[in-house]
């Protein structure tokens, strides 16, 4: 005849109580089991199971038992404990004549004084099997001796055992390898705003504020030509006019005035083959619109109006018009205010410098970054263990270097997202390509957002690619990201 019993487990102060009833009138009382206490631990090759049993409210006739058997499960992997045995008050004095022939596995057995304040301290070491990191805690209880078959159907479980090491999702990440550039060409470039007398184009060193002019292009060279890892390949000047003036007559100033400036440098240094080039613009009218856009000039939408007519084409009767905007007064603000900034030489200083080694590299990327390419960068990268401190700096230099560069910014990205600055992750991702180096970037943002559905949706077109370092990671990814569902 079978009859069940209510078991509840406390747990940090919460309770799960699984009802019953007494079924047969007269063995049990209807009351609870209390599991106030639990332990489930793995200490070196065993599983320690440590619990409380507050037994106090059950009440058990003096010539029946109770027998609770606690059981570990994970699908078709089962594992009995050592069971407890309640007893009424006859029925233990029986025990106690037959203890010999009791099976030593059921040493946890006590005797009822109903109405009693009562307590089993719980405590079995059992060897431990691996599917017992994720399992469940339940209890069997025979209060009749029907046997396993019956027992079955009567497991309570009581509390989840999870023992397993949380997953901590860490992303793999795919570094993007930049082309070796077959010859480092750079450039430097500054504007003059040299002083000339009027109609005049030969330069005074010492007129107005040609010295500093003059001097800001001298530090522009000598800043290359002091370099020694760099060749200077060419100089390149560019001379302006502003419309003040005939067109005709601005083109001869701007270009010998830009030809003046050429000579200027070349009898102060010896550029050796260096190829040397002069060009002109008789009158900046490009510079023009800009500065006035960016002016708070009164009746300046006219002005505007003024530059951007597509008539006259005659750029001398476009100036008219602006001589006679307004009875004038807006052309006295462009002289004072404008035109000076449109009188200009532009140069640019080209120049090579020489590929390093790995020694080398190493040595300059603390003490002149701007000498490496992002190449030689990432060849020094390869040098350090990944995800090591040196190996992340690199990257952090090479962005700073090449601050627009999408490959920089994509494994400056992967950096940070190692480090799990996502904030800053998502910046340099904003100035990469649409690669699929990216998209597994973006993917692992994703997993560590919680936002998985998303990650796995980015994800799955990368795996079912060929392989490579992209599909094997994006593999690797889909991995974790199945074992964080399952925990």
């Amino acid at each position: 005849m079978k009859r069940l019993l209510t078991i509840t487990t406390m747990l940090f102060g919460a309770a799960t109580i699984l009802s019953a009833q007494e079924t047969v009138s007269g063995a049990v009382q209807e009351g609870t089991i209390l599991v106030e206490r639990k332990l489930v631990e793995k200490a070196d090759s065993f599983l320690i199971v440590d619990m409380t049993v507050n037994i106090s409210s059950i009440e058990v006739d003096r010539n029946r038992s109770v027998v609770c058997t606690p059981v570990l499960q994970r699908g078709d992997s089962l594992r009995l404990l050592p069971p407890i045995v309640i007893n009424g008050r006859d029925r233990h004095i029986l025990y106690e004549r037959q203890e010999h022939d009791i099976q030593p596995e059921s040493r946890f057995v006590v005797r009822r004084y109903n109405k009693q304040e009562q307590r089993l301290d719980y405590h079995v070491r059992l060897p431990f099997c691996k599917w017992m990191e994720k399992s469940e805690f339940a209890l069997l209880t025979d209060l009749c001796g029907c046997g396993w078959e019956a027992l079955q159907n009567d497991r309570t479980v009581l509390f989840p055992v999870n023992l397993a090491e949380p997953v901590v999702l860490a992303p793999q990440l795919v570094y993007v390898a930049p082309q070796a550039e077959a010859v480092k060409s750079r450039s430097l470039e500054g504007s003059a705003f040299l002083d000339f007398p009027v109609n005049k184009t030969e330069i005074y060193p010492d007129y107005r504020k040609n010295p500093q002019e003059l001097s800001k292009i001298r530090e522009t060279i000598e800043s290359v030509r002091n370099d020694k890892y760099a060749t200077i390949t060419e100089v390149d000047i560019k001379g302006y006019a502003s419309p003040e003036g005939g067109y005709a007559n601005n083109a001869y100033l701007a270009e010998y005035r830009a030809k003046a400036l050429l000579d200027y440098v070349r009898n102060m240094y010896d550029f050796g083959n260096a190829r040397m080039q002069v060009n002109f613009e008789p009158e900046d009218w490009e510079g023009f619109e800009l500065r006035v856009e960016a002016s708070n000039l009164p009746e300046k939408e006219e002005i505007l109006a003024i530059i951007r007519a597509d008539e006259p084409a005659d750029w001398d009767k476009r100036e008219w018009r602006l001589k006679m905007l307004a009875g004038g007064m807006p052309y006295k603000i462009l002289l004072r205010d404008i035109y000076p900034a449109l009188r200009h030489s532009d140069y640019v200083v080209k120049y090579t410098i020489r590929n390093f080694t790995v020694e080398e590299a190493k040595e300059l990327l603390y003490t002149d970054p701007r000498q490496l390419s992002l190449e030689e960068m990432f060849r020094v990268a390869q040098t350090y263990e990944p995800g090591s401190d040196r190996f992340k700096e690199v990257f952090e230099i090479a962005v700073r270097m090449y601050p627009d560069d999408p490959i920089s910014n994509l494994n400056a990205a992967n950096i940070a997202i190692s480090e799990g600055k996502l904030g800053q992750a998502k910046r340099y991702l904003a100035k990469t390509t649409d690669t699929p180096q990216r998209q597994l970037a973006e993917a692992a943002i994703c997993m560590l957002e919680n936002d998985l559905d998303r990650a796995e949706k980015l994800l799955t077109p990368l795996a079912a690619h060929e392989d490579s370092p992209v599909a094997e990671a994006a593999r690797g990814n889909l991995k974790q990201i199945k074992l964080k569902r399952e925990e």
